[in-house]
């Protein structure tokens, strides 16, 4: 990855343009086509992925082939931090789309890290703040019926403009509920008018009601 596109990254904004040639210089570029799994639960840890183009989803499965999503990931974004301390991949990475990723493996992401401690800083804020997304989703899960849980799905990503992208079976993986309950409230919030079908996903019109 040229040193001007890691520039672009927020993980290497602070870090100075020579250090990250050094850095550009000790990665590789690889390419995933759609539907590819880069990364599989269990693995051992080897290197951080940034994402140069495409989407990624990262997702817990079931031993009866569920799937549990817990967010999804886009240029800019890094996924594989975990790697740092050696530990197993805590979840899978699955590519939504043909994705180019750059890749730093383990040892030279240590060195960097060591050097340069400000992307450490910003691993672990980036971190506090998925730690306080899953808590968040936890509780959801925990304490909010399916309708509620798709309500604020909804909400949250049609914020960051992507609820167009959610498809029924999508939705269901995000809030862990069947395709046919998400597909039943889906339905009501066409007929109210809060939602509508936009491809093969949905857009947001209004804000849904908390309960239905």
């Amino acid at each position: 990855m040229p040193v001007r596109g890691l520039a672009q990254v927020p993980l290497f904004e602070a870090i100075p343009p020579e250090a990250l040639d050094g850095l550009a210089a000790h990665s590789a570029t690889r390419t995933f086509p759609k539907h590819a799994i880069i990364i599989n639960e269990g693995d051992a840890t080897d290197a951080l992925y940034v994402i140069v183009e495409g989407r990624v989803k990262i997702f817990l499965a079931g031993d009866n082939g569920r799937e549990f999503v817990l967010g999804t990931a886009a240029p800019g974004e890094y996924f594989g931090e975990l790697a740092m301390n050696g530990s197993a991949r805590s979840a899978s990475v699955m590519a939504l789309e043909r994705c180019r990723c750059t890749v730093v493996a383990r040892a030279d992401m240590q060195a960097f890290v060591a050097r340069y401690p400000a992307v450490a800083l910003t691993i672990m804020g980036n971190l506090n703040r998925r730690v306080r997304a899953l808590t968040e989703h936890v509780k959801s899960l925990a304490l909010m019926d399916v309708y509620g849980r798709v309500a604020r799905l909804l909400l949250d990503t049609a914020q960051d403009g992507g609820a167009a992208a959610l498809s029924q079976q999508g939705i269901a993986d995000r809030v862990g509920a069947s395709r046919q309950m998400v597909s039943r409230v889906m339905n009501d919030l066409i007929t109210g008018g809060y939602v509508a079908r936009e491809g093969r996903g949905f857009v947001v019109l209004r804000r849904p009601p908390r309960a239905w």
